[in-house]
């Protein structure tokens, strides 16, 4: 594939995460994706000593660290997703945050969740832009600029913006059941909550003329996972939104992550990312449609009524969280915590050899586990998945999943011939 992206998996001198199960920063075409960073102090590989305003300042300076050991700076982030163990911790991570972001801010996703690895507080990850592109021996201009926006139709938050496009995506920032004009959480429950999330999402694309069924992928944080299907069912009220989606009964891609608490003690929390077909400058202007979203089911592998299994727009594929479901019988694979890793890193293999590609594509995976001690098992069948190109990770452990599993993978995948119509 000659003058094709091909993937760029990195690791600073410095890296805090000295495990071989991971890269820092895996770069495809117009996006770095960076593995979440723990509060790890490099040179000891132990966490920083002291409480979360420590952490939180640890996990910044590892990210900074690799963007510079890649001639990139903070000011290319165009996402960032905060797990914290403490609902309460947010007020001191974001006097540290807005050291590192003074001016700029990027979309942001914050959750609490049941735990995290090495036992640390927090974790941050961080999505980040990549002008000059991965093809080999052929950088691009480097020139593109990243569009933010926001609108008074949706929430307003003063340490991130809405939504950030760069290329051919848009990264909003997650949405909370907030009405926008009074700034509180929605009367009423969970249904409630849900459409006024998806109605935040729908309001903020309005804002920069980008249809609803442009969303590649979602990502429901749930503080009480039986309150799933109450949300389904607002869920199918907003997908598929256009004539030309229902035709086809288009739902992006999807992951459920049982969140142990929110912000403003929300019952449910929403993130998009979105197709953004115009790219942005100094790419010539296409038509908004130039660009189309390829959506793609096989029966090899397990089917789920609200979600595509691989969404792929321009040049990544966005995979269905995969639970350790047996695709013939659709339920949970007999066995432990190995055999559950082997079943969901099977789905994904499945999924996308079934359009023609390979493990070697993946560019992110993300792990979320029942029990955060059942990583070292996880990772011993982890390890015959990724020989060549290891991805970058994130792993996070939660309260419940969907059909009581132990473990539930989602992945990133690099698509090198993009989406039609191809030049």
């Amino acid at each position: 594939m000659s003058g094709y992206n091909a993937v760029l998996a990195r690791n600073t001198i410095n890296d805090p995460n000295k495990n071989g199960l991971q890269s820092d920063s895996v770069a495809f075409s117009h996006y770095n994706n960076l593995s979440a960073q723990l509060p790890i102090v490099p040179a000891t590989g132990k966490l920083i000593e002291g409480g979360v305003k420590e952490q939180a300042g640890q996990c910044f300076k590892n990210i900074k660290s690799i963007l510079e050991s890649i001639n990139h700076s903070l000011n290319d982030v165009v996402r960032l997703t905060v797990f914290i163990r403490n609902i309460k911790d947010i007020e001191v991570i974001n006097e540290v945050y807005k050291t590192y972001f003074p001016a700029y801010v990027p979309a942001r996703t914050i959750v609490a969740v049941a735990a995290l690895p090495m036992n640390a507080l927090l974790q941050i990850e961080a999505l980040i832009t990549n002008g000059e592109g991965t093809i080999p021996n052929a950088p691009q201009a480097g020139d593109l600029i990243k569009l933010t926006n926001n609108t008074g139709t949706a929430p307003l938050c003063p340490l991130s913006a809405q939504t950030v496009s760069f290329s051919h995506y848009n990264n909003l920032t997650a949405q909370l059941p907030i009405d926008p004009t009074s700034g509180r959480l929605v009367a009423g429950g969970i249904k409630e909550q849900a459409a006024q999330c998806l109605k935040n999402i729908k309001a903020i694309l309005e804002s920069i003329n980008v249809p609803f069924d442009d969303i590649v992928k979602t990502t429901v944080f749930i503080k009480n996972i039986s309150d799933i299907e109450a949300v389904n069912a607002v869920y199918k009220t907003f997908f598929p939104d256009s004539a030309i989606a229902r035709a086809v009964g288009y739902f992006p891609a999807r992951t459920v992550v049982a969140a142990s608490a929110l912000p403003m003690d929300a019952l449910v929390q929403i993130e998009a990312v979105v197709s953004h077909g115009d790219g942005t400058p100094p790419q010539a202007i296409e038509d908004r449609h130039g660009l189309i979203i390829e959506a793609h089911n096989t029966n090899d592998a397990p089917l789920c009524p609200l979600s595509t299994q691989t969404v792929a727009f321009s040049h990544y594929n966005n995979i269905l969280a995969q639970l350790p479901l047996h695709p013939a019988s659709g339920k949970i694979v007999a066995g432990g915590i190995k055999e559950q890793a082997e079943q969901c890193l099977k789905n994904i293999k499945t999924i996308i050899e079934s359009v023609n590609h390979t493990m070697d594509d993946v560019v992110k995976i993300n792990i979320f586990l029942k029990n955060i001690t059942d990583l070292d098992a996880v990772d011993e069948v982890y390890k015959k998945y990724f020989v060549n190109v290891v991805p970058a990770r994130r792993v996070v452990g939660v309260s419940a999943l969907l059909q009581d599993a132990l473990i539930q993978i989602d992945a990133i995948v690099s698509n090198a011939e993009g989406t039609p119509p191809r030049a």
